[in-house]
């Protein structure tokens, strides 16, 4: 006999939909400055504003604070954690570090060959999506799409899912992603160029170390190629609150 006490595919389906949209949703109106760091996020808005019922509501709440960009409060419910400029410098340093490890660890692994064959078309394709960018920042689109799937590939590198998770719990909060700076760009394009050609020289040279098994450079590399970001972000910082208003930067709270 059918246990009749299994829910039908479809009414599975519409609630795991729901819960995505719900996730997807509040995490958009963090990011986008819509919730303010510091504010009280209730379950009632979630329903109203994205049209979903309140289980997945809650689900998404308690997601999106395992992900580090909520915090419970003490009487119960949650709060968007607010962020100090100090943790967006820390948080990239990290990111730093774990692709650092990934990377050593493949050179003295061994790369799997298909990743390493990968990783050297996708350079060759950022070298066209530079030469594009120092003529029409157009293509810029084009340039953080390949710039993400170096990165995508940097993990896969070493083959270890314990590293991989830790990455991609990271790069939830957007000023830790590589392409951290691209969302800068109106500011100072000449200073986010040089940027893009010195990341890019980097990106090379740590394909090359991979290769040639040389992990304790492809380690250092790693980990200076995050500071691209750092160091361009903290030209942002100082150019004065406007640049706050950028995506993913609302989140943070200057003293």
């Amino acid at each position: 006999m059918a246990d009749q006490n299994l829910e039908p595919t479809s009414a599975k389906d519409s609630r795991a939909s729901q819960t995505i949209k719900a996730i997807m949703g509040l995490r958009g109106y963090i990011i986008d400055g819509r919730l303010r760091p510091g504010e009280r996020v209730l379950e009632q808005m979630l329903v109203d504003t994205l049209g979903v019922s309140r289980t997945p509501a809650r689900t998404a709440m308690q997601r999106v604070c395992e992900e580090g960009l909520m915090e419970p409060l003490p009487g119960g419910g949650f709060a968007v954690v607010k962020f100090s400029v100090n943790d967006v410098f820390d948080a990239i340093a990290v990111r730093g570090n774990l692709e650092g490890m990934a990377v050593r660890m493949a050179a003295e692994r061994g790369a799997p060959p298909e990743v390493l064959k990968a990783l050297k078309k996708v350079v060759k394709q950022l070298d066209v999506a530079v030469e594009n960018l120092k003529h029409s920042w157009d293509h810029l689109a084009e340039y953080v799409r390949l710039n993400d799937q170096f990165h995508d590939l940097m993990q896969d590198t070493c083959n270890s899912p314990m590293v991989k998770r830790s990455l991609e719990r990271l790069v939830v909060l957007p000023f830790a992603t590589p392409n951290a700076f691209a969302s800068a760009s109106p500011l100072n394009l000449d200073g986010l160029l040089q940027v893009v050609i010195y990341a890019q020289e980097q990106h090379r040279s740590i394909v090359e170390a991979i290769e040639l098994r040389e992990g304790t450079r492809a380690e250092a590399l790693a980990i200076e190629h995050s500071r691209s970001t750092w160091k361009y972000l903290h030209q942002i910082f100082l150019q004065g609150d406007s640049s706050l208003d950028l995506a993913g930067l609302r989140m943070i709270v200057r003293p």
